[in-house]
């Protein structure tokens, strides 16, 4: 099975926007204040630059390799780890491009303009294209990265287009590493961490149709072909393991819903989620510690699976029936995840933000 037919390029970017605009028309409708958009906001202003502490994921070749994380990765040091520096990133981008008057807009430039000068972003690319890091943030982080220079990319501003510019080694590199590894990954990743490719899949295609980089979506629906157009009775209820941020199930299926026309969609969700509206189909994930780094990954889930269940009810026909309890669910989930995006735990402050405003925006839609 085919997820679309073989057509030209630009042919499958047409399609593709044809069917954005369809999901576009059936999302929820956000309204994002200025207010709460200056909260999340916080929260990336104070860990952009913010070194210590610091999970460094880090393939050394020998002693000289040693350093701390401002020189290892300059650019992208803060927040804990890369990957949560890449996507407060984001956050800060998005966030200064929807409001641009609001009293954190300044600053966010600042701190944007500050770790994308040109020299961190060239080292960047010399770190991530070093031979023994192939693997290096791969997938989640490199989806990200590619969601952030798709936001710049969006970004009709003359800032904001040198900074675009500035990434584009980085970029270049995290799309190859993808080009690379795809093809020959014989599995898909089922998990709810960062390894899990449905997700990833999701935010480089989004980047790809972007950037209308014909060859990345084809790499990516054939990947979606060989792993999921066949996939049947998703086990929802083993949802979700302790330290989960991400939905293995809904990720997959809000995935999907990008390549496929509403009525193939609905059909193929009929087999994969066939439990959907039934009593007590997905309850909300509890979180029991948010001062623990893993324990808190269970606010995420809960964003995550909201942005996920408004983006599969968007690939439904209008008068598909379930789409009121696929809305119903994800607001029950943000109202739950939107309580842990607080300071108060670093564990969960230097990252949950991302997921907020992601949801919040309706970035996925």
């Amino acid at each position: 099975m085919r997820i679309l037919p073989s057509l030209p390029t630009l042919s499958a970017l047409l399609l593709a926007t044809l069917m954005t605009a369809t999901a576009g028309a059936n999302a929820p409708e956000k309204s994002l204040d200025a207010e709460t958009a200056g909260r999340f906001a916080a929260l990336a202003l104070a860990c952009v630059d913010q070194e210590y502490p610091n999970l460094i994921h880090h393939v050394m070749a020998g002693d000289d390799e040693v350093g701390p994380p401002r020189e290892l990765t300059p650019a992208f040091y803060g927040c804990f780890d890369w990957h949560s520096s890449v996507h407060g990133h984001w956050l800060l981008v998005r966030l200064a491009r929807q409001f641009p008057e609001a009293d954190f807009a300044g600053s966010a430039r600042e701190k944007l303009a500050a770790n994308f000068a040109e020299a961190n972003l060239l080292a960047e690319a010399a770190y991530m294209a070093h031979p023994d890091r192939d693997g290096f943030e791969r997938p989640y982080g490199l989806a990200w990265l590619l969601q952030l220079v798709a936001e710049l990319d969006q970004w009709n501003d003359e800032q904001a287009n040198q900074w675009r510019e500035w990434l584009r080694p980085v970029e270049k590199t995290a799309v190859r590493r993808l080009m690379d590894w795809i093809p020959k990954l014989h599995y898909p990743i089922r998990i709810g961490e960062h390894d899990q490719t449905a997700f990833a899949f999701g935010l480089a295609l989004d980047y790809a149709r972007q950037v209308e980089d014909g060859a990345l979506i084809d790499v990516i629906e054939d990947a979606a072909d060989r792993f999921y157009a066949e996939d049947r009775d998703c086990p929802l209820h083993y949802e979700p393991s302790g330290h989960d941020f991400l939905s293995p199930c809904l990720a997959e299926a809000d995935f999907m819903r990008r390549l496929m026309a509403p009525a193939e969609f609905a059909d193929w969700l009929d087999h994969f989620l066939p439990t959907i509206g039934k009593d007590d189909w997905l309850p909300v994930a509890v979180v029991t510690d948010r001062a623990d780094g893993k324990l808190s990954h269970i606010d995420g889930l809960n964003l995550a699976r909201a942005w996920m269940l408004e983006g599969i009810a968007a690939g439904l026909p209008e008068d598909d029936s379930r789409r009121e309890a696929l809305l119903a669910s994800a607001r029950e989930h943000a109202s739950a995840g939107l309580e842990g995006v607080s300071a108060e735990h670093y564990a969960g402050g230097h990252w949950l933000a991302s997921f907020a405003v992601y949801l919040e925006t309706g970035r996925g839609l």
